[in-house]
């Protein structure tokens, strides 16, 4: 259901931005894959990204191999100690691994056991995305904001592909991670004690959350 979810976002959110963005013409600009970047400035970016990691998992992060490097080069960014520099083909490389690692999460037999569940799985998906556009809508009325930015900073996930949606559209990226973000960290709080309430509601057998 999970990984359902992320797909189903991930094809509403690019089909969103590339219709709003691109005034769905469907032209886009080739991109420019090999444009003259300072190599040393890519280590150093690859650098903080793999040190964030290893600090991240290291801390015990909740999803440590990202936040790790979102709040490391958050933080060197906004102090002007370093500015990431993202060529076209180092970005293209990590949204493949992105997308690589999503869809190898689906096997013969995860299909096989949720495919009698699959029609409320689509269901439960399809109400989460409206409700997400229902808050998207009001951040664009009372706050705003523009369209997709809101839609993709309300948007119930995965963070890693809004993170690539965002990043490969004129919207405001920090806004949308800050929101994804502050969504990450209220699942954390919110999720192990309202499963656990359900649970015990249900008479099954209270989870017991790793800390």
């Amino acid at each position: 259901m999970t990984y359902t979810r992320v797909v189903c976002v991930a094809v509403v959110a690019s089909v969103l931005a590339a219709v709003m963005v691109g005034g769905g013409s469907g032209h886009h600009p080739a991109a420019a894959w090999f444009v003259g970047v300072d190599p040393v400035a890519v280590l150093r970016t690859v650098a903080i990204a793999g040190v964030g990691a290893v600090l991240g998992v290291k801390l015990r992060l909740p999803a440590g191999a990202l936040l790790g490097p979102l709040v490391l080069g958050g933080v060197l960014n906004v102090t002007g100690i370093a500015q990431p520099v993202l060529p076209q083909w180092l970005l293209a490389i990590s949204y493949a691994v992105v997308g690589w690692k999503i869809g190898l999460s689906f096997t013969r037999d995860t299909l096989r056991v949720a495919g009698k569940a699959m029609p409320r799985i689509l269901l439960s998906v399809g109400l989460l995305i409206a409700f997400c556009g229902g808050i998207a809508a009001a951040l664009t009325r009372w706050a705003g904001i523009d369209p997709v930015t809101a839609y993709l900073a309300s948007s119930p996930g995965g963070m890693d592909s809004v993170a690539i949606i965002a990043a490969s559209s004129p919207v405001d990226v920090p806004f949308v991670m800050a929101l994804q973000v502050m969504r990450f960290l209220g699942v954390l709080l919110i999720g192990p004690p309202l499963a656990r309430f359900v649970a015990t509601r249900q008479g099954g057998v209270v989870p017991v959350i790793p800390t």
